[in-house]
């Protein structure tokens, strides 16, 4: 099964280069959180927690997590969620990643792994976790290009909605890590809202800079 969703060669080279980073990062420190490039498991898991305030628990969905790494969101919904029926597909940029996901997760029931840019299937739900922050070498434009293809894709193959989150803007005066890409909700709120024609629900206040958007039909 192969990722759908073809993309100019802007966007591929833009792809290329996160697979290129990812791999590196996951064969540098395997499958841990800095292996996909977050500080710690408590971060990690907290941000899970906002992305699945999107689903409802209570009736068995499908699930397409993007950019899934090694699998991590399946150890937090073992862990949180264990009694839950999810039909989950994990798709990521990088092969090596599915590797480590594949050996992790590979005998759980209803579990696929696909090498991709996007989903091949529609889902209930699908969620994105920190896929839009590390920038890299592509131009602010370039980028702004990938994260409004990526939010396309995420509404059209999702049932009943998607999540993302984005690194906010620093304090002025502030420094932040070079490469790493923020931006204020309010763009992309209004892009969900008007070009997606999506209602869009916006979590702050979790004790980090960044915030989570929660994209419904509307």
């Amino acid at each position: 099964m192969q990722a759908a969703h073809d993309v100019g060669p802007g966007l591929a080279a833009v792809h290329a280069g996160i697979a290129r980073y990812y791999t590196e990062t996951v064969q540098t420190h395997g499958a841990t959180p800095h292996g996909v490039d977050w500080t710690c498991v408590p971060t990690q898991e907290l941000r899970f927690v906002q992305l699945l305030k999107l689903c409802d628990f209570t009736v068995p969905f499908s699930l397409n997590d993007l950019g899934c790494g090694y699998g991590a969101l399946l150890a937090f919904l073992a862990k949180r969620h264990r009694a839950s029926k999810v039909d989950y597909l994990g798709v990521d940029l990088s092969s090596a990643m599915l590797a480590q996901a594949r050996e992790l997760w590979g005998k759980r029931r209803k579990t696929e792994f696909v090498v991709g840019h996007a989903s091949a299937r529609s889902a209930d739900y699908s969620l994105a976790s920190g896929i839009f922050n590390v920038r890299l070498d592509p131009s602010a434009t370039r980028w702004s290009q990938f994260v409004a293809s990526t939010l396309e894709h995420l509404h059209a193959t999702s049932h009943r909605g998607f999540a993302v989150n984005f690194l906010a803007p620093l304090p002025r005066g502030m420094t932040g890590i070079a490469g790493l890409y923020r931006a204020p909700p309010g763009p992309w709120r209004r892009y969900c809202e008007q070009t997606l024609g999506a209602k869009v629900e916006v979590i702050t206040g979790y004790g980090m800079r960044e915030y989570t958007l929660l994209v419904r039909p509307a």
